[in-house]
């Protein structure tokens, strides 16, 4: 009992800092919420008050002025290609990783983990060029390629992690019955690993659907841009209204609030799984 009492003050300090982390995450979202159905003059007026009337006119204006939706559904192709891609190509590649024990796998395996290091801004200048040289700068292959590639490391190391714990038994036994390397991956690989496909994919399609600095650099069509640079766009030259920035953000904020309350288990049981397989 004096052992319980004891831990008593801790909880209560732990509860504490979580609560105040709370708020401390919850406040500024519902202050962009709030200030989005503003119209300017009362933001700048009273920027921390309720509005007086909530005015639906600036998602309308938003949505329209800014073609939001021309940049809403070129996100939502990127990310669903990019992420397919990425999911698909890490998974083969972690199977590889894990169960081939050839010479060269570790070396290949290090070059992912290396890729790890490498940032969007230490090459944004010479992939720029490389694109332009080539002929896909300013398309959408362009942007689909660079998403695969910086995400493929931490994909990849994902699944070689979880791999690597399934049991050899279920491929040798599989082996036995005749069956082939690409049906054990198709019908043994592929449902075990559930929990990662799904931890790889999430991350992943968060990832791609934030990122900002790739397509900013390599386009400048109005027609292939994605959502972040489309809101990014507001608070430049072609408007100061802070009414619309703010809808601006909450457009772009939301489906992401939603995408992850909707699979946020699913992430969290596969970073689990990851390391309890390790």
């Amino acid at each position: 009992m004096p052992v319980r009492k004891s831990l008593v003050p801790w909880k209560i300090f732990a509860y504490s800092i979580m609560v105040l982390f709370t708020i401390l995450a919850i406040t500024p979202l519902l202050w962009l919420l709030t200030s989005s159905f503003k119209p300017h003059a009362e933001i700048v007026r009273n920027p921390l008050g309720l509005p007086r009337t909530w005015y639906m006119e600036n998602f309308r204006r938003a949505w329209t002025q800014g073609s939001l939706g021309v940049y809403f559904m070129n996100s939502i192709f990127y990310s669903v290609i990019a992420t397919s891609t990425t999911t698909l190509f890490a998974l083969g590649s972690g199977y590889t990783f894990a169960k081939f024990n050839y010479r060269i796998s570790k070396f290949f395996f290090a070059l992912y983990t290396l890729g790890l290091l490498i940032t969007v801004h230490s090459v944004i200048v010479p992939l720029f060029v490389l694109e332009t040289y080539i002929g896909i700068g300013n398309t959408r292959l362009g942007v689909i390629i660079p998403y695969i590639a910086f995400g493929l490391p931490f994909a990849v190391y994902l699944a070689t992690g979880y791999l690597k714990g399934i049991p050899d038994s279920l491929e040798e036994a599989a082996l036995i019955d005749g069956a082939t390397y690409m049906q054990i991956f198709q019908y043994i690989i592929v449902p075990v690993a559930t929990p990662i496909i799904a931890t790889m994919f999430i991350y992943t399609f968060l990832s791609n659907w934030n990122e900002f600095v790739l397509v900013l650099t390599l386009t400048s069509k109005t027609a292939i841009r994605s959502l972040p640079v489309g809101i990014n766009s507001f608070a430049g030259g072609m408007s100061r209204d802070y009414g619309l920035q703010f809808s601006a953000l909450v457009i772009g904020t939301i489906p992401m609030i939603l995408f992850y309350l909707i699979f946020h288990e699913y992430l969290e049981r596969g970073f689990a799984a990851g390391i309890s397989k390790e």
